[in-house]
């Protein structure tokens, strides 16, 4: 199952652009022998200042037809890392080809997308800023694979 991230806004360089690509890495070879990946990552931008509804468009459009659509919203439900692991494993076991996951920008995402989606998704109830939740949604991909795996880096 190919795996998304599809978010708002552009990525410069720095420590959490190194995180990422670190992240990514680490699941992208933990994954493959799982039938879990590649990760790929889409940015886009709403130039013309279109608010919520102009980036909702602009994600659906990088969203894969007939993908698992998770949006990550602080009002969404909190799963554990083995729940979340549980959550990919489904996914890919009932022949999913691919699973996206949705950071809007700094007004979130808008209703009608999250209102699609398969899962929403929070990472507690405090805002993150969206480059972090990029970075802490790759180490839990990392780690959900980890999990599946049976690797030593997920501990109880």
């Amino acid at each position: 199952m190919r795996v998304n991230l599809c978010a708002v806004g552009r990525l410069r360089g720095g420590p959490e652009a190194a995180l990422i690509d670190d992240y990514r890495a680490r699941f992208d070879r933990t994954g493959r022998a799982l039938g879990l990946g590649p990760l790929t990552i889409t940015e886009v931008e709403d130039r013309k200042g279109g608010g919520m509804a102009a980036e909702a468009v602009l994600l659906q459009r990088a969203i894969p037809d007939g993908s698992v659509l998770c949006v990550l919203d602080e009002r969404g439900r909190a799963l554990d890392s083995p729940g979340f692991a549980a959550r990919l494993a489904d996914w890919r076991d009932q022949g999913r080809q691919n699973a996206s996951f949705v950071i809007g920008g700094a007004d979130g995402v808008a209703q009608d997308l999250r209102d699609a989606a398969d899962l929403v998704l929070s990472f507690g109830a405090m805002v993150w800023p969206h480059m972090l939740v990029r970075v802490m949604l790759t180490e839990q991909l990392y780690r959900a694979a980890g999990i599946l795996a049976g690797t030593p880096y997920h501990r109880v």
